[in-house]
């Protein structure tokens, strides 16, 4: 295991692509807000094609596009939204900015009322880029990448799942139970954390494999080198559903096989410099309250 730091920097500062959090007509009201601080700034403003629509704004750009054509992407809305936006524009390799408009704000981390401040500090290169490890997988000859977590679910809620797991092609494991999670360090503060696993520092390169409710008291989350390759197995005879950061859905069939392993390249998230992690882990989980 090792740390994912980093010193790199934006190579210009003038044309920032905007996402907005789907279904949220209502957000129109602070995109003006901070897009006016955008142009305020020199810094020119395109609005991705769905979000554009949402709020009946003319001259959207497919995203795509927008990744091709911007020097850092702008999420606006919660993590959810900001994940959503780093999986679809991975392939692009350019940082993104997240602006808080949602409820948890574990990734988001600039608010409305700072983002005026935070793009002076971010022409005195005074802003830092996060590099976060992602997994990939393949199912099906599906291939797909994830930012938090991939999970090995159970079909139905009346019967459990049985799953092989091997690391290198090798057999380490067995489970029974309602599914498996595998975890980045990001995701180790989302599903990972509410069924018992444990926090691991963001900016840290290992797997995170955690049961859900297994049948055996013996079975405890695991901390692996992100080197490894792991390999889950469907052993029982109803399949299962292999969930993608909570976003999206494939379904796999009895021996068929998931392989996952860390993406060749991160993903990269602009904070402040000011940003600590475990302040952050304080006041979201309510440490010592």
């Amino acid at each position: 295991m090792k740390l994912t730091t980093s010193n790199e920097k934006l190579k210009q500062i003038k044309k920032a692509g905007f996402i907005l959090k789907p279904d949220s007509p209502e957000i129109k009201d602070e995109y003006n807000i901070i897009k006016n601080h955008f142009l305020r700034a020199n810094i020119e403003v395109a609005l991705e094609k769905n979000s554009a629509n949402m709020i009946g704004e003319k001259g959207g750009v497919e995203l795509d596009e927008l990744s091709e054509n911007s020097d850092f992407l702008v999420s606006i809305g919660g993590d959810g939204t900001l994940i959503s936006v780093v999986r679809r524009s991975f392939k692009h390799h350019i940082p993104v900015l997240g602006i808080h408009q949602g409820t948890l704000g574990f990734l988001t981390d600039i608010r409305l009322s700072e983002v005026e401040n935070f793009l002076a500090l971010m022409f005195e290169h005074k802003y830092r880029i996060d590099h976060r490890m992602m997994i990939k997988g393949c199912a099906k000859e599906q291939n797909f990448v994830a930012f938090n977590d991939i999970v090995i679910s159970r079909k139905s809620m009346s019967s459990m799942i049985s799953l092989d797991a091997k690391i290198d092609g090798k057999h380490f494991n067995s489970y029974y139970g309602d599914g498996v999670i595998i975890s980045t360090p990001t995701g180790s503060t989302a599903y990972n954390l509410s069924v018992g696993g444990p926090v691991v520092f963001p900016l840290t390169e290992a797997f995170i494999v955690t049961p859900i409710a297994p049948h055996s008291l013996t079975q405890r989350p695991l901390v692996l080198p992100a080197d490894f390759k792991i390999e889950f197995t469907i052993t029982d005879n109803q399949g299962a559903l292999v969930i993608i950061d909570g976003q999206d859905t494939y379904e796999i069939n009895e021996n068929e096989s998931i392989k996952i392993e860390i993406s060749d390249n991160k993903a990269k998230l602009i904070h402040r410099c000011q940003r600590n992690y475990f302040e952050v882990l304080n006041e979201k989980l309510r440490w010592g309250n």
